[in-house]
């Protein structure tokens, strides 16, 4: 009879747990990251007999957690894909609707200010229509500058989130290392008894840990995991746990740089952070919100550049050259915050480097590194920090200064000594939308006017017809010297004359005496083809005669036809300089000729656009790709309710069974004792 109440109290006390671990199961429906559990029953060793073996009961082998490693690891993956999405779609889509708002984007500011020349053009005297031009000039300027502050919110928004992002890492993986201790020192481990419940604490860590950053996660002895970034950098060793930091770039105090510590070991793992919300971060700076900087600057450096060189060229209406109308690009303090030293240079870190911009038609929207080498630290690479390519190279003189010329900008290294291994980071166009200023403050300042004037002398005998002439320049574009042709204010130096001695055949006099023009020495004389247009003056800034402008004669002149050319300075109501000032807004004067301002601003807002789409796009993606790998999960470590509803009656009816073996037993043992009565 013992047996048999052996037996039926085996089925009892195995049954009972199952019913709790049912009832546990059905508990935590809701709690994230628990796996159902399962009991595993086995029979117990078998009694033999002369009649064969008889069974002993159950046994409960195991309370097994329900699992799949691989499945677990593609959440994981997924988990990180989806985070890093997520907040790369939200940054992106903060971004675009800055660039692109109507109220926000700069498009409207530009088209307000080049149509305020055009109607300053229309009646070039007029104070009030000078007055609106200043204004939209300075509204211009304001809308690049606060352009310039949203992106800078916007980086010190994602370093904040980044920074952030690195604690919770920190306090994570400490968790993931405590637990690892607390499951390796669970009693009955070595007998393969699992700490459920700290198992799935720890996945949930770690899963919580892969939106953050992609991780590696790879078993080790006593049921501990390792855990370690994507290049390699353990994170979690057992119970020992790294330290992720965040300090500032090197190379750019606008960034942040990533480092991780083990014990007295530093390590720097910026470009091992990919994935999750930092990998998205990381990828929205360097892919979209830097860029954007480069791009904004370089649009701001082509209106001011060639608004600047056109309005120099004009005259306002006190009779003056006019000067720079916004912030002068090249300005000392401009040149040299377009460079910036590696912190981490060798002593005495006394360089003195700056950027000129040359022509911003060919300026692009790129950052480069500067790196010195050699056994003397005086060869260098100037390396696209996009591409890594090594665009020019070579040695410093000695003494120096040198420059290191390129498409649009010169690199100017005036002075300091150098060492091997020395950085400079080069932003040509980074800061521009922020120096960007209005010089101008009276309306008569505005240069509208052209300087020069020509006309055909009255008594000219042939039908000669020369044009009112084109402004080049009033510095020579080679030394930025002030020509000499407008070395005295309100004056031509001197005013000129062009006689014809023949009808093809032609000398420039210098009339400063119009009633006896002198010659040049030597002799400035020219060769005239009748019947079509004829270039009077050269462009070309090295030609020793070159004077700054350049004027056009048409017709079938006479021999002693006379034409002067003089300073306008009675042009108060002349708009030829406001025409062309207006017509900037249309020109092609970006990317080699080929954009105006506006399309070049639009490409910006198009490559933010595309950007945003195609993260529009990946995160439905990444989305489908976690719901589906969770799915996947939650149908093997998931609690189906319904499914322990009905583990709840069949380990209830057998509870009740084995209850009923026991009564059995006892009314057996009860019988057999009343026979003995």
């Amino acid at each position: 009879m013992a047996g048999l109440i052996n037996i039926g109290l085996s089925g009892i006390l195995g049954h009972q747990a199952a019913l709790n671990t049912t009832g546990n199961n059905i508990s935590n429906a809701n709690t994230d990251g628990y796996s159902r559990q399962r009991v595993d029953f086995e029979s117990s060793p078998g009694m033999r007999t002369g009649a064969g073996t008889i069974g002993t009961g159950v046994n409960i082998s195991n309370i097994e957690r329900i699992t799949n490693e691989f499945v677990t690891q593609q959440v994981r993956t997924d988990t990180s894909l989806s985070s890093e999405q997520e907040v790369l779609n939200t940054e992106l889509s903060r971004l675009d609707n800055l660039l692109g708002g109507e109220s926000t984007g700069l498009n409207s500011a530009l088209n307000n200010f080049f149509s305020s020349l055009q109607s300053a053009a229309e009646d070039p005297s007029a104070l009030p229509q000078r007055k609106l031009v200043l204004s939209e000039a300075n509204e211009l300027a304001s809308r690049f500058q606060s352009l310039q502050t949203e992106l800078r919110q916007q980086r010190d928004s994602v370093t904040g989130q980044m920074a952030n992002a690195a604690k919770d890492v920190n306090s994570l993986i400490a968790s993931v290392a405590d637990l690892n201790t607390k499951i390796s020192e669970t009693p009955g481990l070595a007998q393969g008894e699992m700490p459920n419940n700290l198992l799935d604490q720890r996945d949930e860590k770690l899963r919580e840990l892969s939106e953050l950053v992609k991780i590696n996660v790879s078993q080790a002895d006593g049921q501990q995991v390792n855990v370690s970034l994507t290049g390699g950098q353990a994170l979690v060793v057992g119970g020992r746990a790294a330290s992720l930091d965040t300090v500032e770039s090197q190379s750019d105090p606008n960034q942040l740089d990533f480092q991780l510590r083990t014990g007295n070991r530093v390590a720097r793992v910026t470009e091992q952070i990919v994935g999750g919300t930092m990998g998205g971060l990381r990828t929205f700076q360097e892919q979209a919100l830097e860029p954007a900087f480069d791009e904004l600057g370089r649009v701001a450096i082509a209106v001011s550049e060639q608004v600047n060189h056109q309005h120099a060229i004009g005259m306002d209406l006190e009779g003056d050259l006019g000067g720079n109308l916004f912030t002068d690009i090249n300005s000392d303090a401009v040149r040299l915050s377009r460079v910036t030293a590696d912190s981490g240079n060798a002593p005495p870190q006394d360089a003195t480097i700056g950027v000129e911009i040359t022509d911003s038609n060919q300026l692009d929207g790129r950052s480069y590194q500067l790196r010195f080498g050699g056994n003397n630290g005086n060869n260098y690479e100037l390396i696209d920090r996009t591409s890594g390519e090594v665009v020019s190279q070579g040695s410093l003189p000695s003494p120096l200064p040198a420059e290191i010329a390129q498409d649009g900008f010169n690199v100017q290294i005036e002075e300091g000594t150098f060492q091997q291994g020395d950085r400079f980071l080069i932003q040509p166009t980074k800061n521009a939308a922020a120096n960007i200023g209005v010089e101008i403050e009276r309306e008569q300042d505005l240069a509208l006017a052209s300087p020069i004037k020509a006309e055909a002398d009255s008594g000219n005998a042939g039908n000669g017809v020369i044009n009112q002439g084109t402004m080049l320049n009033v510095d020579n574009p080679l030394t930025n010297q002030r020509l000499d042709s407008f070395s005295q204010q309100g004056e031509l130096n001197p005013p000129l004359m062009i006689r014809f001695s023949d009808t093809e055949n032609y000398e420039i006099l210098d009339a400063s005496d119009p009633n006896n023009p002198q010659s040049f020495v030597p002799p400035q004389t020219g060769s005239f083809e009748p019947g079509r247009p004829n270039e009077i003056f050269t462009e070309d800034p090295t030609d020793p005669n070159y004077r700054g402008f350049q004027f056009a004669i048409n017709g079938n002149p006479e021999a002693n036809d006379t034409f002067l050319i003089s300073y306008n300075g009675d042009g108060t109501s002349d708009n030829r300089n406001a025409q062309l000032l207006g017509g900037l807004g249309t020109k092609d004067t970006m990317n080699n000729g080929n954009q105006n301002f506006s399309e070049a601003y639009g490409g910006l807002v198009e490559t933010v656009g595309v950007q945003t789409r195609q993260s529009d796009l990946d995160l439905e993606a990444g989305k489908a790709l976690l719901e589906q790998s969770t799915n996947q999960e939650q149908s093997i470590s998931g609690v189906n309710l319904d499914e322990e509803a009905g583990r709840l009656i069949q380990y209830q009816n057998a509870y009740s069974a084995n209850a009923r073996v026991m009564s059995v037993a006892q009314e057996l043992f009860n019988t057999l004792l009343g026979t003995f009565q």
